[in-house]
Parts: structure tokens; C-alpha cells; sequence
């Protein structure tokens, strides 16, 4: 198997510097990862990188917790499409999530989604998996499988839970088959990463991507 074309090869710490998205970059034209997902100000500068590679360019949306309002996210949509982004991987309203408000979701959903498939671009919609009960994820896979999104995305990475088997099996169950998952937050090791691939993940989201692939291959090696 090969996992560099499992991973979004990501760096969304606040300190991101031009560098930082550089080597980011550079990484993932040596591994061939799938795609970067970088902070809002860099994906010009990280198409611009990329350019003719195949590697796709990522960033986020209404990140990390995901109550900006749906015009907010509306208006950070278009800019992340107008400095060249391929993918868009957006924070759905966690609050309105606790609060059951699916009527509100649909609606950020059903408004968002027009702009994104109007210009061919990829959404994967975050849910926060790791602050949400079983049937709290079993009902966010009913609306956005409804919905026809491209990925529904486990974690931002800046909850205390992450990623796991679990969540992701339980995700599988409940999505339509066309709608995929991404996976994120807390993966660290090739043995985790590929645990997730097999549970139902088709993208991990990783700042650890080069440490994992050469995991990968040192245990090919043995």
C-alpha cells in the first residue's frame, strides 16, 4: 500500500510562516502525498508551489470550531477559490450540533454547497468527532450523506480526542458509499494510519506524513 496517497500533508498551527509552508510543500512533492492543507493566507503561495504537481492544495474553513457564520464561511470559500484551492475542509457549527439543531446545519450545508460544486472544488466537512456522542455522528453521517458532500472529516486536530478505529468504522456504517471519510487528528505512526485506512478512511489528515511514510517503508524493508 502506498500511504502517501492517503495524506493530506497539513501544518495549521498559528505560527505558520512562510518557511514552515515551504518545507511543507517540498515534502510533499518528495513523498508524493495527496494534497497540503494549509492556513487560509498560504494556499496562493501553496499553489504557486505545486503548480503542474498533482498534489492537490487544501485549506480550512470556519477552522477550528466552526460557529463563524454561514456567510463568514460563504465569504472565506470564495477567497481560498480565487487564490486556487482544490479542496476545502470546513468546520460544520459544532454548537449547533450540541444543540440538535439539524434544521440550521442543513441549511449551512444546502447554502455552501451550490458555490463549492459550482467551481468543481472538493468539500470535506469536519464534525469534531471526539466531542460528539454515537448518536450525535450517526446523525451528522445521515445529513451530510444526504447532502452529497465528498468527505466528512473526523477531527480538526485541536480536540482533545482525535481520530479513531471506532469513530471511523462507525462513520463507514452510517455514510453512503459515495461519500468518503477523511480521518484527522492524532496520527502519528504508519501502524495507527494504515489501522484507520482498513477500518474505511480514503484520506488521513497528518502533520506527521513523512515520519509515517518512512515508517512505511523501513517496516518493507525488515
Amino acid at each position: 500500500m502506498n500511504i502517501a496517497s492517503y495524506i493530506d500533508h497539513t501544518i495549521l498551527k498559528p505560527t505558520t510562516v512562510v518557511a514552515d509552508v515551504e518545507k511543507l510543500c517540498a515534502e510533499a512533492l518528495q513523498y508524493r502525498f495527496a494534497a497540503v492543507c494549509v492556513p487560509p493566507l498560504y494556499t496562493k503561495k501553496a499553489k504557486q508551489l505545486l503548480e503542474g504537481s498533482g498534489v492537490k492544495t487544501a485549506t480550512v474553513i470556519g477552522f477550528p470550531f466552526g460557529y463563524s457564520a454561514i456567510e463568514a464561511k460563504i465569504a472565506e470559500i470564495v477567497l481560498s477559490i480565487v487564490d486556487g484551492v482544490d479542496e476545502l475542509d470546513m468546520v460544520a457549527n459544532i454548537s449547533a450540533i450540541k444543540n440538535g439543531d439539524w434544521e440550521f446545519l442543513a441549511n449551512e450545508i444546502g447554502t455552501i454547497l451550490p458555490v463549492i460544486r459550482n467551481k468543481q472544488k472538493t468539500i470535506k466537512v469536519i464534525i469534531e468527532s471526539g466531542v460528539l456522542t454515537k448518536e450525535e455522528i450517526i446523525k451528522c453521517c445521515d445529513l451530510y450523506g444526504v447532502a452529497g458532500i465528498d468527505y466528512l472529516k473526523t477531527s480538526t486536530g485541536y480536540a482533545e480526542k482525535g481520530a479513531s478505529i471506532e469513530t471511523v468504522e462507525l462513520m463507514r456504517t452510517y455514510l453512503p458509499a459515495h461519500v468518503k471519510i477523511k480521518a484527522s487528528g492524532g496520527i502519528r505512526t504508519y501502524t495507527f494510519a494504515n489501522q484507520l485506512i482498513r477500518a474505511g478512511a480514503d484520506r488521513l489528515g497528518c502533520s506527521a506524513g513523512v515520519d509515517i511514510v518512512q515508517q512505511s517503508l523501513a517496516g518493507s524493508r525488515g
